[in-house]
């Protein structure tokens, strides 16, 4: 039998995996839960994870492909804005549900003692069948298109992971953040919405930093989801290689993760005493 002993005057912020490999299957409790519990009594079940990134296809459609008839070198634009939609659709599940997850289970984490990173973790992990339904969608529109994948597709799995780890990065310093600034809770939903647009899922990223001084395009791909929609795009479409400022994306989200780790856990410390 194992035996936790919890040490207040320990120092460091080691990030202890081994610890959360043994609480796994509270993981999966919570994730199967969580699953559970979003469409119970539900009458469309999974088809509401559909819904949502559909409607928001109609309005790009008659918005930019349409009525602005945005450039997409040839793709068909439902094709073009799906593509980068299954990946922002992940995305904004995450940082919303992970960014209030630590506060939603304040009463299990006042009762009992497991790694408070589980919860965020799971959180993640129920938005996988989302992604995956919405990707099933895109293979769908694929095919009525008659668009053929790009030779680039061999890279797409380390584009998905980068959006896993993109959507984990901020889901966990905001569901750490919550925890000290309740702030925050009101936040998300205006970057959720506030994201979908300066992130080129309507639009390729080309329209914007094409008008912008260099330095500005730099800024641009600040957004750690701009460099991951553009790859996820070419590995898909084909087309020319990623601009270099998108590699600028793909450094800020390894940094925001790391960073991001070491910071709940600092905060978890003390997540008992303050929720």
């Amino acid at each position: 039998m194992a035996i936790l002993v919890i040490d207040s005057t320990k120092k460091g912020l080691s990030l202890n995996f081994k610890e959360l490999y043994q609480y796994r299957d509270l993981f999966l409790t919570l994730t199967y839960r969580d699953l559970r519990v979003r469409y119970a009594q539900t009458l469309l079940g999974f088809l509401w994870a559909l819904l949502q990134p559909l409607a928001t296809l109609l309005i790009f459609t008659l918005i930019f492909g349409t009525a602005l008839e945005v450039d997409t070198g040839g793709i068909p634009y439902p094709v073009f804005a799906l593509c980068g939609m299954s990946a922002w659709t992940y995305f904004a599940f995450v940082m919303s549900n992970a960014g209030n997850s630590i506060i939603g289970a304040q009463g299990m984490i006042k009762k009992i003692y497991f790694p408070r990173l589980i919860i965020p973790l799971s959180k993640a992990c129920v938005g996988l069948v989302d992604y995956l339904i919405v990707s099933l969608f895109l293979v769908f529109v694929f095919i009525i298109y008659g668009t053929v994948p790009s030779s680039n597709i061999i890279f797409l799995p380390i584009f998905i992971l980068l959006t896993v780890v993109s959507a984990l990065s901020i889901g966990i310093w905001l569901s750490a953040l919550t925890v000290r600034f309740r702030d925050f809770q009101h936040l998300v939903p205006f970057m959720v919405q506030f994201g979908i647009y300066v992130t080129p899922i309507a639009f390729p990223s080309e329209m914007i930093i094409s008008r912008l001084p260099q330095w500005l395009s730099a800024f641009y791909y600040l957004n750690p989801m701009a460099g991951v929609v553009e790859g996820i795009r070419w590995s898909l479409l084909g087309g020319s290689f990623l601009h270099p400022f998108t590699f600028i994306s793909f450094f800020i989200v390894l940094v925001m993760f790391i960073s991001g780790l070491f910071y709940f856990r600092k905060v978890e410390k003390t997540m008992a005493d303050i929720v």
